[in-house]
């Protein structure tokens, strides 16, 4: 008989255990997830800003699915673990399993601020970024029509919370757009007019998990674009169109974008003992959640304990997430008694700053690339991340098309309207 395997999540992790045992003769693979698509993170500021369209960076998991024959996919989300019964109640029934993988991911963490919660903007979710490109677009549209160029300030001010990859990703893609796509679309809109670009982060540098050669290039480039970076400060409140720092100054804003941290998704069942820090479950060396014997977790899901290189846990991106399913796979398809403890391989960290500029840590520490060489390679790993070779092809042909016009094609404000 088969087992059962259910795994909630289809990221990176999911996915990447899927093509493990996906065609298993030892196993019938669940996947649940809230949505009926996978997307890649990476680039959903991209999304936000209308330099890519959705379908670009997303692709429907039944249509990836029908290479696996022993996979099927059931839409919903989940609401509890009942691990004495082992089954998982979803929001639409229930599901029965003999192992559970937990690769849930993470979410938005606001710290308890609900002025925050309520009015920010966040970066994490496909819908978030279409509802901050909607946002983007009406807020400059309606600065057009202000007499009051106090409001137009507003309107046209944008603060960004969190200067790790995405914040430093959205305020460089930002500020490029004022000289070159905002003058051009918007010739109502004089240069005083158009607000500022803020950093804000409560480190004492910008990508804080980089290398100082990252971080110096990363500073430097930034502020030549014009962005206004505060270190060493928190964003406190917001409200009345106002955003509170914690050094006792404000801005006077519409636009908070919130990419300044996240937690992972906790659900009813776990026992407390089961999760560590940011709501992580903690696992073994084999991935195995512990107190359980028969539940698993993988990448931004999991703490895995026992990496003496990484005593407070793996890094939540994409690197550890693929690596940890690739072993769990390699594991669940071996013999009981020899499987192989999880060890994480670096493979390096970059980011983004604009056009012609990245930065790129190899994995030995010392060594570092910035510029147009960087930006190649971001374009290339980011490309080859993408699921399809359609997604990978439309990508390309955009970037391209920017690169030569400076411009690009998606600053459509579309809201629909959903039936009940």
């Amino acid at each position: 008989m088969k087992k059962t395997v259910v795994i909630v999540g289809g990221g990176f992790a999911g996915l990447e255990l899927i093509k493990g045992i996906g065609n298993s003769s030892k196993y019938n693979t669940i996947l649940v997830d809230a949505n009926n698509y996978n997307f890649f993170p990476p680039l959903i500021y991209q999304v936000s800003t209308g330099f890519m369209e959705p379908s670009a960076i997303s692709y429907p998991f039944r249509k990836i699915l029908r290479n696996f024959k022993n996979v099927r996919f059931r839409l919903g989300s989940l609401m509890e673990v009942v691990p004495g019964e082992n089954k998982i109640l979803l929001s639409n029934g229930e599901l029965q399993y003999d192992i559970l993988v937990m690769a849930t991911g993470t979410e938005s963490s606001f710290f308890g601020n609900k002025n925050i919660e309520k009015y920010s903007l966040p970066m994490k979710t496909i819908s978030d970024a279409l509802t901050l490109r909607n946002t983007i677009l009406t807020r400059l549209d309606r600065a057009t029509r202000h007499e009051d160029p106090e409001e137009r300030k507003k309107l046209l001010t944008f603060v960004i919370a969190g200067a790790g990859p995405t914040g430093v990703e959205l305020s460089g893609i930002l500020a490029e757009m004022k000289p070159s796509i905002l003058k051009k679309d918007y010739p109502e809109l004089n240069e005083s007019d158009l607000g500022k670009i803020y950093l804000i982060d409560g480190q004492n540098t910008v990508l804080s998990t980089m290398s100082k050669n990252s971080q110096k290039y990363t500073h430097t480039k930034l502020m030549e674009l014009g962005v206004e970076i505060k270190l060493n400060c928190l964003v406190k409140d917001f409200q009345d169109d106002v955003v509170l720092l914690s050094d006792g100054s404000s801005i006077e804003s519409k636009n908070l974008i919130w990419a300044a941290g996240v937690t992972a998704k906790a659900f009813t069942g776990f026992s407390l003992e089961s999760f560590g820090k940011g709501k992580r479950l903690k696992t073994n060396s084999f991935n195995l959640v512990n107190g359980y014997d028969n539940i698993y977790a993988l990448g931004d899901s999991a703490l895995v304990l026992g990496d003496k290189d990484y005593p407070e846990g793996h890094p939540q991106l994409a690197q550890p997430a693929i690596q940890q399913a690739k072993n769990l796979a390699h594991n669940l398809e071996g013999e009981p008694g020899k499987w192989t403890p999880f060890k994480y391989q670096n493979k390096g960290s970059l980011a983004i700053i604009g056009r012609n500029k990245a930065v790129f840590d190899l994995p030995e520490e010392k060594y570092f690339i910035k510029g147009f060489i960087a930006w190649l390679i971001w374009i290339f790993v980011h490309i080859m991340g993408l699921v399809n070779f359609k997604n990978r092809f439309r990508t390309l042909v955009n970037w391209i098309g920017y690169y030569i016009y400076k411009d690009q094609y998606f600053r459509m404000i579309i809201k629909p309207n959903e039936k009940k």
